[in-house]
């Protein structure tokens, strides 16, 4: 889950790492007086959860309240990467000596969180690995232990930093960590973090990405900063489509019937079992398929959580067939998911023979299933079928629609 700019801001200040004196608008109006108040040249960004906004025209300066107007009407107009901005951030411009780059991520190899740093700031950190990479420097460190301030001031001066700078950079890095460990965050990136004339730092611009699986045990931070359980955010905000998901998740505690995603295909999805459904949404693209969205379903679902999430899927415009297919589960019963996949295709006004292309869900209690399926006509296969096959097979049935 993606945070906007200002809400990443916002938990860097509550962790203690230095920030300008930042506001929010939503209108012009609002940014012209907030600009008066600053008493200054300031800097207006467009709150949208894609980058390339200073490219795409969404960072804009103003000398003056009437200049920031102007450019915050222009901002809020403006879509990026398909997106209109929630809002305007509005801060002072700042005097800049030089940026910095820092971030924490999950290094997956390793198995152990890792602090990224690079004395070019400003640009992307993938740029600075390619063409300067001796200006880059990173290194992984316990999730388990007190994050160490000796090792993050290791980080620094190996690029040669010493002296105050030095002193100045560890706790920002520290603090950093803290909050990537204590957040459940899969990535906390500061870039510029900016030293300015007066030899003090602050964080420019920031992006902060939640663990999915963390948001359960942050519910009260999340609400405490407005955040929806319904908002299922990425690189863009959730569509009606992805928060009525949502919505089908929450409504009942059984299984998983969640992370919701749309596409613009016209192939309906209910996949699971962990990485299968990932292994079987590319196995459609990869036959030629559209996928209409993208979803997981496992750990036992009722047969309400299993037909409200079929209707949903049915009920977007161009599905033209629904796929049913999983790896072999164990904690799934095939009989209670059969049900409620007919359930939801039959309430949506379809015949199960002709509205499932494909159903492949090997595991507990599947002779039972099969007979359901059989009974209505539709299309199954059991594990001696690969879900490679059984993607191409549903594919392969769209031909004919």
């Amino acid at each position: 889950m993606r945070f906007y700019e200002y809400e990443a801001k916002t938990l860097l200040r509550q962790n203690g790492l230095p920030l300008a004196n930042f506001k929010v608008a939503t209108t012009a109006g609002d940014a012209a007086s907030i600009a008066g108040e600053m008493g200054g040249p300031v800097v207006l960004k467009s709150q949208v959860l894609s980058g390339g906004r200073m490219k795409a025209g969404g960072v804009k300066f103003a000398d003056t309240p009437a200049e920031a107007r102007a450019a915050a009407e222009a901002i809020l107009k403006l879509p990026i990467s398909g997106q209109l901005p929630r809002s305007v951030l509005i801060e002072p411009k700042a005097k800049v000596v030089k940026e910095y780059y820092a971030g924490i991520i999950y290094n997956s190899l390793a198995k152990r969180p890792a602090v990224i740093f690079s004395d070019m700031g400003g640009i992307d950190i993938e740029e600075v690995a390619e063409t300067h990479p001796d200006h880059v420097t990173q290194a992984t460190f316990s999730s388990l232990r007190p994050v160490s301030d000796y090792k993050m001031k290791e980080v620094v001066a190996s690029l040669g930093i010493t002296g105050p700078e030095l002193n100045a950079l560890t706790p920002i890095l520290s603090r950093l960590a803290r909050l990537f460990l204590s957040t459940g965050l899969t990535l906390a990136e500061i870039n510029p973090l900016a030293r300015l004339e007066n030899g003090s730092f602050v964080c420019l611009d920031c992006h902060l990405d939640m663990e999915e699986e963390a948001r359960e045990r942050h519910t009260a931070l999340l609400q405490e900063m407005g955040i929806g359980r319904e908002e299922t955010r990425q690189a863009r905000p959730p569509t009606p489509f992805e928060i009525k998901g949502a919505q089908v998740d929450a409504a009942d505690t059984r299984g998983v019937a969640g992370r919701v995603v749309e596409f613009d295909g016209d192939m309906g999805l209910v996949i699971g079992a962990g990485g299968g459904s990932l292994t079987l949404f590319d196995a459609i693209q990869k036959y030629g398929g559209r996928p209409a969205n993208y979803c997981e379903i496992g750990g036992n679902p009722s047969v309400s959580k299993a037909c409200e999430l079929t209707k949903l899927i049915l009920s977007k415009p161009g599905v033209k067939k629904i796929a049913v297919m999983m790896n072999v589960v164990s904690n799934t019963r095939v009989d209670i998911v059969a049900r409620g996949v007919i359930k939801g295709v039959v309430e949506s006004g379809y015949d199960p023979a002709e509205k499932i292309a494909i159903f492949r869900i090997p595991g507990s209690w599947e002779e039972d299933g099969f007979k359901i399926l059989k009974k209505y006509g539709v299309e199954y296969c059991d594990r001696s079928v690969s879900m490679h096959e059984a993607a191409r097979r549903a594919v392969a049935k769209m031909q004919t629609v």
